[in-house]
């Protein structure tokens, strides 16, 4: 069977070498096993120490040829796409070219099996649209990533963007919404990263797509793709919680609806997380992802197949949902 992983996660040396010549933060330096360590901003600890599985994607897609699957992926930047909105204007410009240069590099490399969504920085408007421009007419990304927030400016909801929604509903390519380690890792702090990593991810991405739809972004550009990681976060399971105590945003419909317009993936380490999900938000709705490298991929799909989904389904959640949402070619 065919499998297209949603949730697939290289990042390209070029980037984090760049910014290990910085000055100030946020700054990177080799951490001798293979990756990099990574500061966001000065008096705080590194957000990421991470090792070779991280940047080496030859290694990483000879991996997936070890699980018995034919495997294609989707990359996605995870939990750094924030960082191109950190950045000054245009060092942040900068950057997201060089990464979706190194993206749109990585589909040449492997044609047929690796498409990549854009980073896109968020601190100017325009420039959004322009690099968005770029990534996807000329470079041929296939996606956008979107940041949970806009670093210590702003929220994705903000008032100024909302003529980038617009471009992305017009351009007909998916947002992928991902927690990004900005917002609550203060307040939920210590045990050694166990309770932000268990917990305030979830929550992080969950505020995040509420915002989109207590905004009425979701509501005013009804044709926007909206992907939200990790099983829906904590929506899925409040989501009759948002329906009774958010009147006041004035919708003209409940939160639920839509809530339920969005798409999401399978990673959850955990059976019955899976299985609501797609309860919830119905089959059509849901792609298999394994949040490679930061999960094992072998356990995913068994977890997944451990839902006991019919072949039709499991068939539209392995490959052909993320296909038919990317726009993406059949399979040879």
């Amino acid at each position: 069977m065919r499998i297209l992983d949603s949730h697939f996660h290289w990042w390209p040396r070029s980037v984090f070498e760049a910014l290990c010549k910085r000055d100030g933060f946020p700054r990177a330096e080799p951490n001798g096993k293979g990756g990099y360590t990574y500061w966001r901003q000065e008096g705080g600890s590194a957000r990421f120490n991470l090792g070779e599985e991280w940047f080496d994607l030859d290694k990483q897609i000879a991996h997936m040829d070890t699980l018995g699957y034919e495997v294609d992926v989707l990359c996605s930047i995870g939990p750094f796409s924030l960082h191109f909105s950190d950045l000054p204007v245009q060092e942040g410009r900068e950057a997201a070219m060089l990464w979706n240069a190194e993206m749109a590099g990585a589909q040449r490399r492997y044609p047929g099996r690796l498409w990549a969504s854009a980073a896109v920085p968020l601190r100017d408007t325009d420039i959004a649209i322009e690099v968005v421009d770029h990534a996807i007419g000329e470079l041929g990304l296939v996606g956008v990533n979107l940041p949970g927030s806009v670093g210590s400016v702003d929220r994705i909801d903000a008032e100024r963007l909302e003529p980038f929604y617009a471009h992305i509903e017009k351009l007909g390519v998916p947002l992928f919404l991902h927690p990004t380690d900005s917002i609550f890792p203060d307040i939920l702090d210590g045990y050694d990263g166990a309770l932000y990593l268990s917990l305030g991810r979830v929550v992080d991405v969950s505020v995040s797509a509420c915002r989109l739809v207590l905004s009425g972004l979701m509501e005013r550009h009804p044709d926007l793709k909206v992907i939200m990681s990790h099983t829906g976060g904590a929506l899925p399971y409040q989501a009759g919680r948002m329906d009774k105590n958010s009147k006041r945003a004035n919708l003209p419909k409940p939160p639920s609806t839509y809530i339920k317009r969005m798409y999401t993936d399978t990673v959850s380490p955990h059976e019955m997380g899976i299985r609501y999900a797609i309860e919830f938000y119905g089959a059509d709705h849901v792609m298999y992802g394994s949040d490679y490298p930061c999960w094992d991929p072998a356990t995913a799909v068994q977890l997944f197949n451990e839902v006991g989904l019919s072949k039709e389904d499991q068939e539209k959640i392995f490959y052909g949902n993320a296909r038919n949402l990317f726009g993406l070619p059949a399979a040879n």
